[in-house]
C-alpha cells in the first residue's frame, strides 16, 4: 500500500483499502499570524469550540502566534467508493476517492434553515460534475436577490470576477441545480453551515482539488452523523455529530443501529458510548471495553511511524523540524509502507 502525504498544506491522500479508515489523530498546532479560532478550526477541519474546549480556553479569546493549542481530527470515513466525492454535510467534510486514493477536504455547507425565499439545506443525492469555472461570473439566483432586497441590500444579478466574488477564483459545478462546490472568499464559514446550499472551500484547498475534478465526475452528498469503525488497533470507533438539520427522530437510537448493524454491540463499553452520544463532540472515540479506564490515559491509538512524520514535518507541529517551517514551498513527502487498514491520518486541509 502506498501512502502519499503532502505535509506542507495539511494534505492527506492515502491508498484505499477494504478496512473502515479513520482519519485525523491529535497533534498540537503553533498559532501563525492572523489566526484566529474559526479560520484554525475550518483549516483543520474541526469545530472552532471544540479547541476552545480541549485547551480550556474562552472562545471568544483571542489566540497569538507561537502558541500551542492541542487538536484532536480524528474522523471515520462514512463511505468508500472506488472513485468519485462523497460529501458528507453532516461532517462537513469532502472525500475524493481518486485512483485507489482518498484525499479529504473541510467544507461549508447550507444554513439550516427554510424561510420565504428558499430553502437554504445542502441537499442529500447522487450528482455528476458538469462543469468547471475559472474566475467565474457569479448569477445571482432570484431567491438571494429576494433576499437582498428585504434586507435593504443593493441587489445585484451578477457578480463579475474579483476578490468581491463570493465564487472565488473556482467554481464546479455540479448537476444538482444551484449547488456548486467553489473556492470562498469567507473562510472562516468553511466547516460551518453558513452558505445557500452551495459548498464553500478555502482557497488552498480549492486550488488542490480543482485540478483532480474533471468533467463526468460521480458524486453523493449523504447525511450521517453518526460512524462506527473498527481501527487498526481492534478497537471500535464511535462518531456522533449534531444533527445540524434534524433528520434523526433520535440520536441514541440511530447510533445503537449503527452499532448492531456493523455487528459490534458485544464490543463496546455501554455507558462509554452514551457518553459520546451525549457528548456529540464530532470527534471518533474509542468506545470499546475498558475504553473508560484508557480514557484516563490516552483515548487515541498509539502513535505509528506516519503520525511520527506528521509531527516532524508539518507546519505548526510541535516537533516540526526545518522542512515543517518552510510553509508553502517546502516539498511533500511519498512514503511507502504496507498497510492492512488505515488508521491514524491527518485530515486534509
Amino acid at each position: 500500500m502506498r501512502i502519499l502525504l503532502y505535509l506542507p498544506l495539511l494534505f492527506f491522500a492515502t491508498v484505499v483499502s477494504g478496512a473502515d479508515l479513520i482519519v485525523g489523530g491529535e497533534t498540537r498546532y503553533t498559532v501563525q499570524k492572523g489566526e484566529r479560532l474559526e479560520l484554525i478550526g475550518a483549516r483543520l477541519g474541526v469545530f472552532w469550540k471544540n479547541i476552545a474546549r480541549e485547551n480550556g480556553l474562552d472562545p471568544e479569546a483571542k489566540v497569538s502566534p507561537g502558541q500551542q493549542i492541542k487538536v484532536t481530527t480524528r474522523k471515520i470515513v462514512p463511505r468508500v467508493v472506488e472513485d468519485g466525492i462523497i460529501i458528507n454535510i453532516a461532517d462537513r467534510t469532502l472525500y475524493l476517492f481518486k485512483k485507489g486514493q482518498l484525499s479529504t477536504f473541510p467544507v461549508g455547507l447550507g444554513l439550516p434553515l427554510e424561510n420565504d425565499f428558499g430553502d437554504w439545506r445542502t441537499p442529500i443525492g447522487k450528482f455528476t460534475i458538469v462543469g468547471k469555472r475559472k474566475n467565474p461570473i457569479w448569477y445571482v439566483p432570484e431567491s438571494i436577490q429576494m433576499e437582498m432586497a428585504f434586507n435593504g441590500k443593493t441587489v445585484e444579478e451578477a457578480v463579475p470576477p474579483g476578490p468581491k466574488n463570493p465564487l472565488g477564483r473556482y467554481a464546479i459545478i455540479t448537476s444538482i441545480p444551484g449547488v456548486l462546490i467553489h473556492e470562498t472568499i469567507r473562510p472562516t464559514s468553511v466547516y460551518r453551515y453558513q452558505s445557500h446550499g452551495c459548498i464553500r472551500m478555502l482557497p488552498e484547498s480549492m486550488e488542490k482539488l480543482f485540478p483532480e475534478i474533471q468533467k463526468g465526475a460521480k458524486g453523493e452528498l449523504i447525511y450521517e452523523p453518526v460512524k462506527v469503525a473498527v481501527g487498526d488497533d481492534g478497537k471500535t470507533y464511535l462518531e456522533v455529530r449534531t444533527d445540524t438539520y434534524r433528520k434523526v427522530v433520535s440520536m441514541r437510537d440511530h447510533a445503537w443501529k449503527r452499532i448492531e448493524e456493523k455487528g459490534l454491540a458485544g464490543t463496546v463499553d455501554k455507558d462509554r458510548v452514551e457518553q459520546v452520544i451525549k457528548e456529540k463532540s464530532g470527534v471518533a472515540h474509542n468506545v470499546s471495553t475498558g475504553s473508560r479506564v484508557a480514557e484516563a490515559g490516552q483515548d487515541v491509538p498509539k502513535k505509528e511511524f506516519l503520525q511520527k512524520v506528521f509531527d516532524l514535518f508539518t507546519p505548526g507541529s510541535k516537533k516540526a523540524g526545518p522542512s515543517g517551517v518552510q510553509g508553502p514551498g517546502g516539498r511533500g513527502i511519498l512514503i511507502q509502507k504496507p498497510l492492512s487498514r488505515v488508521s491514524f491520518f491527518f485530515s486534509a486541509v
